[in-house]
C-alpha cells in the first residue's frame, strides 16, 4: 500500500525496526515543519529541505544552526512525497501581520511601542546643534504562549497494516496546529473591530439595482481607508495615498460582494476608473466568527506577530498502554501597536434576494424555515 503523505510503500515498512521508526520520526517532523513560514533552525542546512521550502511556499529562507543530534533528518527527506509539501492551510493573517522569526533565541516576547516623539526637521543653520526628541509613550510587552496538542497511535495500527488511519491523524494533527495559530491572529483582528466598532453599515437590499450595491460597498471601503490615513497621520508612517497598500479582510460570504465592489467602474465604459480609490488586497477566511462584517486594515507596521517555536514533535512509547505518543507544541504570541490600522464595515443579513442569477432565480438562496 503507497503512503499518502510519505514516499514509501507501507507492505515494504518494518515497523519493529528502529531504524526505520526513527526514519520514520523524522520525515514526520518534515511533514509538520513544512507549512511554516520559516525553515526551523533543525533543518536550515538540509539542502533538500530547503530547496522544497523555498519551492512550494517562496519564501525568504534563513539560516539557523542544526543540532548535531538530528542526523535522522537527511534520511526522512527521501522518504516525503512532493505534492504533499504544498500547503493548504489559512495562513492569509501573515499578510496582515508583520511576522518576525525568533526561533533560536530567549525571548519570552518582544515589546510594541505607540511611540511619540514631536519630532521634526527644521533648518539648521551653520553652527547650530539639531534639537534633541526624546521618545516617549506607551510600551507593551507581548509574550509568546504555548499552543499543543498530542496524538496516540496505538502500534496496532501498523501491525495490523492499517496506515491509512495513521496517515489520516497526522493530517488531521498538522491541520488543527496550524488552524489554531491562524484563528489566534484573526480573532485578534476581531478583537480589535469589536473594541472600536464599525464606521460604516452596508445595507443588504439592491432594490432591482445590484450593481448599486457593489458601488455602496466600493464607497465604505474607501472610505474606512481613509479614515485610517487620517488618523494615522503624523504617526511617523510617511504614507502616500497613491501607493499605500490596504488589506480588506472578508468571510467567505461576503467574498462575491466585495470582489465586485472593487471591480466596479464609475462610469458605464470599461475604459472608465473603478471606484476603489486605493490599492486593496483581498484576504479571504473561514475563520472569522462575523460573517457579516468585513475589515479594511493597513498592514504590517505595529500590526507584529512573533513566531518563538515551530510545531515541534516529541515523542515516547508507553508501555501501559501499547501506544507511541506524539506531543506537537507551539509557541507565538502577537501584539496591535496601532488599533488605527484597521477600520471595519458591517452588512446587514443578506436576504438572499441579492444578486439574481443569470436565469433569474435567486443567486444566494434562502434558508430553509
Amino acid at each position: 500500500m503507497q503512503s499518502k503523505i510519505f514516499n514509501l510503500n507501507w507492505e515494504d515498512f518494518d515497523y519493529k525496526d528502529p531504524e526505520q521508526r526513527k526514519q520514520l520520526s523524522g520525515a514526520l517532523q518534515f511533514y509538520m515543519a513544512t507549512p511554516d513560514k520559516f525553515v526551523p533552525g533543525r533543518f536550515s542546512k538540509i539542502e533538500a529541505f530547503v530547496k522544497k521550502h523555498d519551492e512550494f511556499q517562496n519564501l525568504k529562507l534563513q539560516a539557523f544552526t542544526i543540532p548535531s543530534n538530528f542526523p535522522v533528518y537527511e534520511k526522512a527527506i527521501d522518504v516525503v512525497k512532493k505534492f504533499q509539501m504544498i500547503p493548504e492551510y489559512d495562513n492569509g493573517y501573515e499578510q496582515i501581520f508583520d511576522v518576525l522569526n525568533f526561533e533560536g533565541t530567549r525571548a519570552s516576547g518582544f515589546d510594541v511601542m505607540d511611540m511619540a516623539s514631536g519630532l521634526t526637521f527644521n533648518e539648521v543653520k551653520v553652527g547650530e546643534k539639531l534639537k534633541v526628541y526624546q521618545m516617549a509613550g506607551d510600551k507593551e510587552r507581548c509574550y509568546f504562549s504555548f499552543y499543543g496538542g498530542a496524538l496516540g497511535w496505538h502500534r496496532s495500527l501498523f501491525e495490523d497494516q492499517q496506515y491509512w488511519l495513521a496517515e489520516n491523524n497526522a493530517q488531521e494533527f498538522r491541520g488543527r496546529a496550524y488552524g489554531t495559530r491562524a484563528s489566534v491572529f484573526y480573532g485578534l483582528l476581531e478583537e480589535i473591530a469589536e473594541r472600536k466598532g464599525c464606521c460604516s453599515v452596508v445595507d443588504a437590499g439592491c432594490s432591482g439595482d445590484c450593481n448599486a450595491d457593489a458601488l455602496s460597498i466600493a464607497r465604505s471601503i474607501n472610505y474606512a481607508a481613509t479614515r485610517i490615513l487620517r488618523n494615522v497621520a503624523g504617526k511617523g508612517y510617511n504614507l502616500n495615498p497613491q501607493t499605500t497598500n490596504f488589506v480588506v479582510l472578508v468571510p467567505l460570504e461576503m467574498l462575491e460582494r466585495v470582489r465586485q465592489a472593487l471591480t466596479v467602474r464609475s462610469q458605464a465604459f470599461a475604459q472608465s476608473p473603478t471606484v476603489a480609490a486605493f490599492n486593496f488586497m483581498i484576504v479571504t477566511s473561514m475563520m472569522l466568527t462575523n460573517h457579516n462584517r468585513i475589515m479594511v486594515i493597513l498592514p504590517k507596521r505595529k500590526l507584529i506577530a512573533g513566531y518563538r517555536m515551530d510545531l515541534t514533535l516529541f515523542d515516547d512509547f508507553d508501555i501501559l498502554s501499547y501506544t507511541d505518543t506524539v506531543a506537537g507544541w507551539m509557541r507565538y504570541g502577537g501584539c496591535a501597536g496601532d488599533l488605527d490600522q484597521l477600520e471595519c464595515i458591517e452588512f446587514e443579513p443578506i436576504s438572499g434576494s441579492c444578486p439574481t442569477s443569470p436565469e433569474g432565480g435567486a443567486g444566494v438562496p434562502e434558508a430553509p424555515q
